[in-house]
């Protein structure tokens, strides 16, 4: 069992994927480009805000042959992880996902008209 303290520290953000590439001479890791909408990183006066674009290394790649299929989805990530170095890729956040033993799987998707950056509460 975790607190409500601890479980709050973990950041939930809707994510749009840009990209998606299968990491060579794997069969189960993609790399995604993520949009996690504004950064929530300060700027400088007179500059602009920008996206936070991550790059994610996940590995869905056996439940989409086509990752292609992936872009333009918008799911929910884990934003606060330490970055993680995966077969010589840095992985700088989670998507999250469910799978069964029977080989059911499902990435966690909100709602289309929920914009990037979004938190959940």
């Amino acid at each position: 069992m975790i607190s409500i303290e601890d479980f709050k520290k973990i950041d939930l953000v809707v994510g749009k994927i840009l990209s998606a590439e299968k990491v060579p001479e794997t069969d189960k890791l993609l790399k995604l480009s993520v949009d996690l909408g504004p950064s929530l990183a300060p700027v400088a006066e007179g500059e602009e805000k920008k996206n936070d674009i991550r790059q994610i290394v996940s590995g869905i790649a056996l439940y989409f042959p086509d990752c292609s299929q992936l872009v333009g989805k918008k799911c929910m990530f884990v934003s606060n992880l330490e970055p993680r170095t995966i077969k010589g890729l840095e992985s700088q956040g989670m998507i999250l996902a469910v799978s069964t033993s029977d080989d059911k799987f499902s990435l966690l998707e909100p709602n289309e008209s929920i914009p990037e950056g979004t938190r959940a509460k």
